[in-house]
């Protein structure tokens, strides 16, 4: 793996809507920029881009938690996301996403039941792409449906990928939809 750059994005929110929130949440993004090994050519086996998904659970994992300044266990909410740049495919942000990140991105937040939400998109430098969380445990928990805007201003570049972990020790501010609660919930097969 090819690294050209790690940034963290931390939001701590001290307000919405009006009214303070107390204590404030955060949302962390850990990001990577990385040369795409497959850029501008056609490969079946993408058995190394999976090998850096496993890579960059744990690495981006651990930096969004540590950037929250929080316990892994007291971990909310979590969510992925990638962006090729122009010469690779969406099947290349998919190989890093999918068959192996989970376990470890789980394992940096002190486990985690449900489907860890996820996007990808193409794009080149400046591309923004909203990352999807929900809560760790039971992804139904309507309180933390929410997404993390990230955005690198000189990435990707044609040969990168742009991969980014969000972890949040919060929902939305102030949420009054409905629906399952976080402290309802059983938490025992990722849904509910």
């Amino acid at each position: 793996m090819e690294v050209r750059k790690y940034v963290t994005i931390l939001e701590e929110i001290q307000s919405d809507g009006g009214r303070p929130m107390d204590p404030p949440g955060k949302r962390a993004a850990a990001v990577a920029v990385i040369k795409n090994p497959f850029a501008g050519r056609f490969v079946d086996d993408l058995t190394p881009l999976m090998d850096i998904g496993d890579a960059l659970g744990d690495i981006l994992g651990r930096r969004a938690v540590a950037a929250l300044g929080i316990a892994p266990e007291n971990a909310e909410g979590y969510g992925k996301g990638a962006i090729v740049g122009e010469n690779g495919e969406r099947e290349h942000a998919a190989a890093i996403l999918h068959p192996k990140l989970g376990k470890p991105f789980r394992d940096s937040v002190g486990g985690g039941k449900s489907l860890i939400p996820s996007a990808k998109k193409m794009g080149g430098m400046g591309t923004e792409i909203d990352v999807p969380t929900n809560y760790k445990d039971a992804a139904f928990v309507r309180t933390h449906f929410d997404a993390v805007a990230v955005r690198i201003d000189d990435a990707p570049r044609a040969d990168e990928i742009v991969v980014a972990l969000v972890v949040t020790d919060c929902g939305r501010p102030h949420p009054r939809i409905g629906g399952l609660k976080m402290e309802d919930a059983k938490k025992e097969d990722g849904l509910r």
